[in-house]
């Protein structure tokens, strides 16, 4: 049971932070493409700001009511 509150908690804080972690990853993603573009790998231009935040916190979410439904069916 405690590994399902953790998660819970996991769920939340990216949910909670999704602004700050799709920041991040979106950046460390346009430097990826930028030396595989100079390489020659021709890649597509990664997603919009407010979409990956979106996605993130959308993320975030799922796993939290997930958990929830998970940590309800084992109570009952």
């Amino acid at each position: 049971m405690m590994i399902e509150f953790t998660r819970l908690a996991m769920g939340l804080m990216i949910a909670l932070f999704h602004q700050p972690l799709a920041d991040f990853i979106l950046k460390q993603d346009r430097a990826m493409v930028a030396v595989a573009r100079r390489r020659g790998f021709p890649l597509p231009d990664v997603f919009s700001t407010r979409s990956c935040r979106n996605f993130y916190f959308g993320i975030g979410i799922f796993v939290a009511l997930y958990q929830l439904l998970r940590i309800w069916m084992l109570v009952r």
